[in-house]
């Protein structure tokens, strides 16, 4: 697994075996956005404040130039031969499409006709935003709009459409699961939602959250029912939970018993189950490492502070 500061990145082994490694340290305060792993964790590729994608194995670290000016908020690896991802940006909420390892990419021109855009806006009047991408086995993807709901391809994100509007617009972060397609999962101003068929309906459940105001949202590896998302008293926090399910989402429990750290604001991007089935969750400056289907959870490091608070920025499982 890897994560994510303002300019550096760390490697540490999935199940929580050993210290956080650095493996990149930029030279801007603020010179990494969007960040996702290749490999299982044996690579990842990060997106510079100037739009280049940094891509980091253990020997070895390649640039590539996207020609993106907007800022990039999300990538998603669709395949790794060719070398294939989806590329999210914010200000303008556009996809772009990058094949090989070298650039520039390429914007999704169907993504951009979607007759939805024009619905698409930010609570303080601002352009909007691809928030988060995810993706399945056979080649859907998903591409969260905040706000505008989410936008769904069957071709690997070359088609767009948007899901159903049962799903609330004000999506936080979009998920799915390895072992089942057909679940798509979203955490939004009103709780969580689930869909059993790629979005065509959707399911709110909430039952046992302590807010409705959901940030991020994780699902187990090897089973679709084990969850974890985050909810908080609104969008500049003032008061967050952890919250667990194994229900898929049909009730929850608080987690916040176990961490001791200061919950007051938990962001997208923060929560992560790794391969293995371990579970981890940034809190405040301090990142937790959640075993036992992630019912047992402690602090295991503790990030150099950046301007005072939530120097680890996303996690990339």
């Amino acid at each position: 697994m890897f994560i994510a500061t303002h300019n550096a990145i760390y490697a540490v082994e999935n199940d929580g075996n050993g210290e956080p490694i650095q493996i990149y340290k930029g030279t801007d305060p603020q010179d990494l956005s969007a960040t996702v792993s290749l490999s299982d964790g044996q690579a990842v590729v990060s997106a510079l404040s100037d739009g280049t994608l940094l891509i980091l194995s253990e020997d070895n670290e390649q640039q590539i130039p996207t020609g993106i000016e907007n800022p990039i908020a999300a990538l998603l690896v669709v395949r790794e031969d060719p070398l294939t991802l989806l590329i999210g940006t914010d200000e303008g909420a556009h996809v772009y499409r990058l094949t090989g390892e070298e650039g520039p990419a390429e914007r999704v021109v169907a993504f951009d006709a979607l007759e939805c855009r024009k619905d698409w806006y930010t609570p303080w009047g601002g352009p909007p935003a691809v928030r988060t991408l995810a993706k399945t086995r056979d080649g859907f993807c998903y591409a969260d709009i905040h706000v505008g709901s989410i936008m769904r391809s069957n071709d690997e994100g070359v088609s767009w459409e948007p899901v159903t509007p049962e799903l609330h617009k004000d999506v936080h972060q979009v998920a799915t699961c390895p072992v089942d397609d057909n679940r798509v999962y979203a955490n939004t101003q009103n709780g969580v939602y689930i869909s059993a068929d790629r979005g065509h309906s959707w399911e709110n459940r909430i039952e046992g959250l302590p807010r409705r105001y959901g940030t991020g949202i994780a699902v187990h590896p090897t089973d679709p029912d084990l969850l974890i998302a985050t909810v908080q008293n609104g969008p500049r926090g003032g008061g967050a939970w952890l919250c667990r399910s194994e229900n898929g989402g049909a009730t929850w429990t608080e987690l916040n018993d176990q961490l001791t750290e200061s919950t007051e604001r938990i962001s997208t991007g923060c929560i992560a189950f790794t391969s293995d089935g371990t579970a981890w969750a940034v809190i405040g400056k301090t990142l937790y490492i959640g075993k036992d289907r992630a019912t047992d959870w402690h602090p295991f490091w503790t990030a150099a502070e950046y301007d005072g608070e939530y120097p680890i920025q996303a996690l990339a499982a």
